[in-house]
């Protein structure tokens, strides 16, 4: 029971820190642009965690991890912060923290799907029913009735809702790995194998696209930094890690339930810092969301 308590708590201390990190994150990315956020955001983690685990465990960087862990955890890092996340980042950017999130409820119905067709693990008829209500939620929010009223059109542009969509991808499948790659190692550390192996393929990637002197400017820019430092204290450290721990302690299906609920915790904070104006549908949408990714897991 107690080992339960500690799955719930993390999980919920996740949603805060998902309804926290991209409001953050989208204030930076539309000043300075998503690939400087995203890897400024990792190194600024990458020593958040460093100075964490010294402090707990003796230990600045995960020397004590197997190869089998680096390897899965690698993997996991590249897909889930790299090809997740830059996807995530122009979606932050081209329609707003708050849709993306809602979006993103679909990481546990393609994660549970991954589980069907790699993994072989059983899907029921209430886990379609959550799938199928999942979906009906989101797009209950993206599609609006168009000028001719008997065609829907979407509510924002879609190249904004491809990129989230991609991006739950990314973190599906990183999650998967992540799963495969951590067992009883610890969760902060793994976080920062994931990041290293992150770190690495951004900068391969910013220096293909010769984008250094843009991170460098970025860096000048006091407020985009400061928009960053919250983002990643409350991300990659603190969101990250409690998340993996909650997968330690309880299934990942509950786990990704209970942190879904940033996908309500985010509508007051838009309104509020963002000053969105936000439709009872939309709200709705969000709810039924919720609902469908419960049913996952029951």
């Amino acid at each position: 029971m107690i080992d339960l308590n500690i799955g719930q708590i993390a999980a919920f201390v996740t949603a805060i820190c998902w309804t926290i990190t991209p409001i953050a994150f989208e204030a930076a990315g539309k000043r300075v642009g998503s690939l400087s956020v995203n890897f400024i955001r990792l190194i600024l983690a990458f020593f958040l965690i460093g100075i964490f685990t010294f402090t707990t465990r003796g230990m600045f960087l995960p020397l004590d991890a197997s190869i089998n862990t680096w390897l899965w955890l690698s993997v996991s890092g590249v897909i889930g912060f790299v090809l997740g996340d830059l996807f995530l980042f122009e979606a932050f950017v081209l329609i707003g923290s708050r849709i993306s999130l809602l979006i993103m409820a679909v990481v546990p119905p393609i994660t549970a799907l991954i589980g069907f067709f790699i993994l072989g693990e059983r899907l029921t008829v209430l886990d379609l029913l959550g799938m199928f209500i999942t979906m009906g939620g989101i797009f209950l929010v993206i599609l609006v009735k168009g000028s001719n009223e008997k065609k829907v059109k979407l509510s924002h542009p879609i190249k904004g809702i491809s990129y989230a969509f991609i991006g739950a991808i990314g973190q599906a499948v990183g999650m998967v790995f992540s799963k495969l790659g951590m067992g009883n190692y610890n969760a902060f550390a793994a976080t920062q194998i994931r990041i290293i192996a992150a770190t690495v393929a951004f900068a391969i990637i910013i220096t293909l696209r010769k984008n250094w002197s843009s991170l460098a400017l970025a860096l000048k820019d006091f407020k985009a930094v400061k928009y960053i430092s919250v983002g990643s204290f409350f991300g990659p450290f603190i969101g990250v890690s409690l998340s993996l721990l909650a997968v330690q302690y309880i299934s990942t299906g509950v786990a990704s339930t209970i942190s879904s609920l940033s996908r309500i915790l985010i509508i007051p904070i838009s309104i509020i810092v963002f000053k969105e104006k936000v439709s009872a549908k939309e709200v709705l949408g969000a709810a039924i969301t919720i609902g469908g990714v419960a049913l996952l897991f029951i």
